[in-house]
């Protein structure tokens, strides 16, 4: 049961027909691993903590750096130096001291994934790296976890939730992130944000929505992005949606899958 203290702050979830109580319930009971405590991961830290997830896991082997600071809200000026982890940590004990944090010091390899996510119900991934993205993806499949991801450029970003290890209601696999980007772009060809750039402002735009799709994923309304990208344009604030479907020649769960494992991820 709620505490009065908890019923008070959550009270604009609690009223909503959408949430209610049942609602809130569940999201103290969830537990949601965060991939990164950059500039995605900070805002969904920072909502999944205000909107009362019970734990919350952040994984993540950096420290915070000046230049963080453009985008990464979760950290401040006197955390230059430190661990994200720790920053992140401290941060979301301010903001909620009912959630749980646990902290993971590492970099998630083809060794460790599978492990670490079989501790939480859900995956939000904010890495900022292709090879993170896909062992994270092919890992959830594994494991049996939903997987909300997200990615910037400079003035776009997308979305989408992956269920790949589940059907739709027309009986067929859900796709696979691997339906949708069969394979990542040669190394070299986008390149990083430290080079290329990358406006603030739209790293807490994506952040906030990956809060707000996990948020939809653990209380259970609404129609959410499984088979669906959402793509937004910051330059022309427009914000497109596509659909994709399960690919039967997909590596991971095609008719014949080559991928068995997560020993391609080197």
């Amino acid at each position: 049961m709620l505490s009065p203290e908890e019923l008070e702050r959550y009270a604009r979830h609690i009223v909503l027909r959408e949430v209610g109580g049942p609602g809130q319930q569940a999201l103290g009971r969830a537990r949601v691993l965060v991939i990164g405590a950059g500039g995605l991961g900070a805002p969904v830290l920072l909502y999944l903590a205000a909107a009362g997830v019970g734990t919350l896991g952040v994984i993540d082997d950096d420290t915070v750096s000046l230049s963080n600071l453009q985008r990464q809200v979760i950290h401040t000026t006197h955390d230059v130096g430190r661990p994200k982890i720790e920053s992140a940590a401290e941060a979301i004990g301010k903001l909620n001291p009912h959630v749980k944090v646990i902290t993971h010091a590492t970099r998630l390899d083809a060794a460790n994934a599978v492990s670490i996510l079989e501790g939480y119900d859900i995956v939000a991934d904010g890495s900022d790296n292709f090879a993170t993205r896909y062992l994270v993806a092919d890992a959830c499949f594994f494991a049996k976890k939903p997987l909300v991801t997200a990615a910037i450029g400079t003035f776009d970003g997308t979305l989408t939730t992956v269920r790949a290890h589940e059907r739709g209601k027309d009986g067929k696999p859900n796709p696979t992130y691997r339906c949708l980007f069969p394979e990542p772009p040669p190394p070299g060809t986008v390149p990083a944000c430290s080079e290329a750039g990358v406006l603030g402002a739209l790293a807490g735009v994506l952040g906030s929505m990956m809060a707000l799709e996990l948020i939809r994923e653990l209380v259970g309304f609404g129609e959410g992005l499984v088979g669906r990208l959402l793509m937004v344009d910051a330059r022309a604030m427009r914000f497109e949606t596509l659909s994709y479907a399960w690919d039967e020649t997909n590596p991971l769960s095609g008719t014949t899958p080559s991928i068995t494992d997560l020993s391609i991820h080197k």
